[in-house]
């Protein structure tokens, strides 16, 4: 687990690892503009910014649940692994006809 001690990087690294486990994630984004991103070596973590009271997160998710309950489940998930920074999550777009659907229950 990464602790509070964890540099930008590792953290937007461990964060982005995670958040694309959740089934409601296709992919991370770095938003339109590329802002929600963390420099590393050899480049940048895309879709993860890590910033020093707060951790965005911009996603792409499958189609057919209720964004803000797909958006509270990463939040939540991703919160105890972000070094006691708050964790913004922004849904930057919605793909349907992935095959495989959504899970029921919502």
């Amino acid at each position: 687990m990464v602790g509070e001690d964890a540099g930008p990087e590792e953290t937007a690294v461990r964060l982005a690892e995670e958040a694309v486990r959740f089934p409601d994630v296709v992919e991370l984004s770095p938003g339109a503009f590329g802002t929600i991103s963390t420099p590393a070596r050899g480049g940048f973590v895309r879709g993860v910014a890590v910033r020093p009271g707060t951790v965005e997160v911009g996603l792409v998710v499958r189609f057919g649940r209720p964004i803000p309950r797909v958006v509270t489940e990463v939040r939540e998930g991703l919160g105890p692994l972000a070094g006691g920074r708050a964790v913004h999550v922004f849904v930057e777009d919605v793909v349907a006809g992935l095959g495989g659907g959504a899970p029921s229950g919502d």
